[in-house]
């Protein structure tokens, strides 16, 4: 029988703080929080099993979810209190509320994670925060019914759709002032720069279209237009958009069509339709970009894709009218 040698009293504690470690790694995987319009709360989703492990009370109607660069907090617009809930991602605890001004809805922020830009969508502005006091830097006017906001790499533009006006505003984060106006289609929702920052990407709901911009020019480079067979193109609203790491590759959520799309970046041609929940919403990427986490509104579940087949693999539910997720690695 072959000698075993055992541990001696040095080895003893190296090997116990690997085994420490190793339960602390699977403890605390990646996590889901996903916004529930009608519930007022955050649904906390397990990165990895998808159970949920907490739902936490947030004031009234949230909407647009933003984690913060260095992934300490979530921060939730709250439309009916016109505040942002600022949620501790460890304990899963509101610890502050920031003034917005009236109907925020959707939040982005400066690449530092020092400043706050809200879309306020009943007054037509965009307000700018200043994270650590929370006090208000300025008041942008821009287009009706402000919505979804983008920021380019160095922080130096922000970009935010305004739904009647239809328009994309170009913001100088210098002088805080709309540099360009670009009109798109009807009732722009998002605004997405792809990961190269070359290009912007604008999805119009009741257009059905997503317009290509070349954030530089300020000139559409194109218009994606979607054709599902045997449904009505009414149905087809592009809202979300999320981009492959090699950006050949955009996902494209379309709202009451109850699909994803699958688009060549490089090409602009559609490839294929995913089916997934129904009037999906708002998605986003899992750390390793190995699974898309779809927010569908009307069935109240969130609806997973794995990237590498393009499938939809499980779906699980959430609160009332889902709206927004962010994720924590």
């Amino acid at each position: 029988m072959p000698f075993l040698a055992m541990p001696g009293r040095r080895a003893a504690p190296l090997i116990l703080a690997v085994v420490l470690c190793s339960f602390a790694a699977m403890a605390r995987a990646s996590e889901l929080f996903v916004t529930n319009e009608v519930d007022d709360t955050v649904t906390v989703l397990n990165g990895e099993t998808y159970k949920v492990i907490a739902t936490i009370p947030t004031d009234q109607r949230p909407r647009g979810i933003f984690a913060t660069p260095d992934h300490k907090y979530v921060l939730v617009c709250d439309g009916d209190s016109s505040n942002i809930d600022v949620i501790d991602a460890k304990t899963f605890k509101v610890v502050r509320r920031i003034d917005t001004g009236p109907d925020p809805e959707t939040l982005a922020m400066s690449p530092s994670g020092d400043t706050v830009y809200v879309s306020n969508e009943n007054n037509a502005l965009v307000t700018v925060v200043n994270f650590a006091t929370g006090k208000w830097i300025t008041q942008i006017p821009v287009g009706i019914e402000p919505e979804g906001l983008g920021v380019s790499r160095h922080g130096h533009t922000v970009v935010v759709v305004s739904e009647t006006t239809s328009m994309a505003h170009f913001i100088d984060t210098k002088t805080w002032k709309v540099v360009a106006n670009i009109l798109v289609d009807t009732r722009p929702r998002i605004a997405q720069y792809t990961r190269d920052y070359r290009e912007l990407w604008v999805s119009s709901e009741v257009g059905g279209t997503v317009s290509v911009i070349n954030p530089l020019s300020h000139q559409i480079l194109h218009i994606i237009d979607f054709h599902i067979p045997g449904v009505d193109k009414e149905y087809i609203g592009p809202v979300g958009v999320r981009f492959t790491p090699d950006d050949k590759t955009a996902f494209v959520a379309l709202g009451r069509a109850n699909r994803v799309a699958v688009v060549n970046a490089r090409t602009y041609e559609v490839e294929k339709y995913i089916l997934v929940g129904q009037r999906p919403w708002q998605i986003a990427f899992s750390p390793h970009h190995k699974r898309l986490f779809v927010v569908n509104g009307l069935t109240n579940d969130v609806t997973i894709i794995d990237v590498s087949s393009q499938q939809a693999v499980k779906s699980v539910p959430v609160g009332r009218l889902p709206w927004g997720i962010a994720v924590i690695p």
